[in-house]
């Protein structure tokens, strides 16, 4: 009978040491919450930029040759009409003789036929001649006029080659750019400096090509500058047609209203309403409250009455700088979960999160056994010193070892 027993409780427990344990409950844990709530949108994209002139032109000389001086230095300020470099003239000066000359031997070439002309006219009168020659005579005369009027003209050109020579501001401006340096052979129209004119500035900056639909000409903008804490008014004036082959991205040019425009190339940060909904209410979460569930967003949604967690997918809009505008799945007056989103699950129990208050500091001579007298309150006030440590370490030791050295007689 003992031996039936025995054997029915060995069955027990090694049944008992098979099965599988039970599965530990999840601790409820303590979360922070924010209630959904409806907020004015008030995005603004802000991008960075510098400050140029409204009219910047690269100047070359109208003809080709030997750059023999320039006068203009980077950053110097010129007026209109002040000389900026100059070419070797002598080739168009040499031209310009040449041209000349042929003027002087047309007019002699017309006046000869213009003389033969009259006299011809004269033996006409008195019939020794045709009216044929006489009409011979007048042709050459007109051939002689037209040979003078052509030198004249080059004339004229070889001396505007020569002025050509040399290289003048057309309006007042700030030297932004030296491309040629004295001794070098530039061609027509290669540009040797650039000239910022002075007036007008912009506002010069890039923007993807996702957000250059919402940037319209003519639209208000802030803009910042680096140097200053005050915001300036400005307006969008010209959006780039086609972007840069580079970057991929369309240049934006926006006008400062200003009395006094700032320096050429300052750092500005442009500011951009972000479309039409900066001002409607929109429903807005921080970033810790997102989570990734599968291909969408979710975040978890406390029930009051259980005090359990639930997942709720959402659709995120946009960003509003460091929070997400949802576009839906929430309501007004939820409550969401806000932060320690990665170690909860569905169903857990929750409760919302109290920050403890802090506990004054005792001082350090408020501990068991001491007791507080008119003797020593001065010396529990004041602070307590590396040295009175010391000596009270001394004479706790020195006491220790009396009774010790007692006992040892």
């Amino acid at each position: 009978m003992k031996k039936t027993i025995f054997s029915l409780a060995s069955v027990a427990l090694l049944l008992a040491a098979c099965s599988r344990p039970e599965p530990p409950q999840e601790p409820v844990r303590a979360v922070k919450v924010i209630t959904v709530g409806a907020e004015a949108f008030a995005s603004r994209h802000e991008y960075a930029g510098d400050v140029r002139a409204q009219h910047e032109s690269p100047l070359g000389f109208r003809v080709g040759g030997k750059l023999l001086k320039r006068q203009a230095e980077l950053g110097q300020h010129v007026n209109a009409g002040q000389v900026l470099a100059q070419l070797d003239p002598q080739d168009y000066q040499l031209a310009a003789t040449a041209a000349r000359a042929q003027v002087t031997a047309a007019a002699t070439n017309r006046d000869l036929a213009a003389a033969d002309f009259k006299r011809y006219q004269s033996l006409k009168v008195q019939g020794f001649i045709s009216s044929a020659e006489l009409e011979r005579r007048e042709s050459a005369l007109k051939a002689a006029q037209a040979q003078l009027d052509q030198a004249q003209s080059q004339f004229a050109v070889q001396g505007n080659q020569t002025g050509y020579a040399v290289l003048t501001a057309d309006v007042a401006g700030v030297v932004t750019a030296i491309e040629a340096e004295p001794g070098q052979v530039v061609a027509a129209g290669a540009p040797v400096l650039r000239i910022a004119a002075d007036g007008a500035r912009d506002v010069v900056f890039s923007v993807q090509e996702d957000r250059v639909a919402t940037v319209k000409v003519g639209a208000p903008v802030s803009i910042r500058l680096w140097s200053q804490g005050a915001e300036l008014p400005g307006k969008v004036r010209e959006v780039a047609a086609s972007s840069d082959p580079v970057t991929r991205t369309y240049a934006v040019k926006v006008s400062i209203d200003a009395k006094e425009p700032p320096a050429l190339g300052a750092t500005a940060s442009v500011l951009l309403d972000a479309g039409g909904a900066v001002g409607l209410p929109v429903i807005k979460l921080p970033t810790s409250a997102l989570r990734q569930e599968g291909q969408s967003t979710a975040v978890w949604l406390v029930d009051k009455a259980s005090m359990t967690v639930k997942s709720q997918v959402i659709q995120i809009a946009t960003a509003d700088g460091n929070e997400a505008v949802v576009a839906s799945g929430l309501q007004p007056g939820m409550l969401v979960v806000s932060a320690g989103v990665h170690v909860l699950s569905p169903g857990q129990k929750v409760t919302l999160y109290q920050p403890k208050a802090a506990s004054p500091a005792l001082p350090a001579q408020t501990q068991p056994g001491f007791v507080l007298t008119p003797g020593n309150a001065a010396s529990a006030a004041a602070p307590v010193t590396a040295a009175a440590l010391t000596k009270s370490a001394a004479s706790a030791s020195a006491a220790a070892a009396a009774p010790a050295a007692s006992g040892a007689k």
